[in-house]
């Protein structure tokens, strides 16, 4: 676990383009999914959030098997991606991320969204400490209060 480094951004596209668009077509149809790699797993978006230090991986064996991603929503700290490759789900890669995420952030409270069609997420998160906020259109906000 370790924040992403400008190296970093051809695997963090690629793993963006080899696990997101599968992920999501069987909960906001293929069209949406392939749309969500475009927008947000294209070189511009990955080098701007890697020389930003928003972006923290996790890697095994020379290759990104993780990724993370905060910003901002006018004053709130935000969780934008938390990605784990599915063949290493339920190990433990996903609450490192958060916990790599969050110790960059200067607030007692951090914010995340996901699809609300993305149940599984949502179980995950609400495991993770995350409480839901409210629901616009179709995407879940949660956040975590620090202790």
């Amino acid at each position: 676990m370790r924040d992403a480094r400008p190296e970093d951004i051809a695997g963090i596209c690629r793993f963006g383009e080899e696990h997101v668009e599968r992920h999501y077509a069987p909960l906001i149809g293929d069209e949406a999914a392939a749309a969500q790699v475009t927008r947000w797993w294209n070189e511009e978006q990955i080098t701007s959030a890697v020389h930003g230090n928003l972006v923290v991986v996790a890697a095994a064996e020379g290759r990104i098997v993780g990724v993370g991603q905060r910003g901002r929503r006018g004053d709130d700290h935000v969780i934008y991606k938390l990605y784990v490759d599915p063949a290493l789900r339920g190990g433990g890669i996903g609450p490192r991320l958060i916990g790599a995420l969050v110790a960059h952030v200067d607030a007692d409270e951090v914010f995340v969204e996901h699809f609300a069609e993305n149940e599984r997420a949502g179980a995950f998160y609400e495991r993770e400490g995350f409480v839901v906020r409210g629901v616009e259109d179709g995407v879940v906000w949660r956040s975590f209060t620090r202790p």
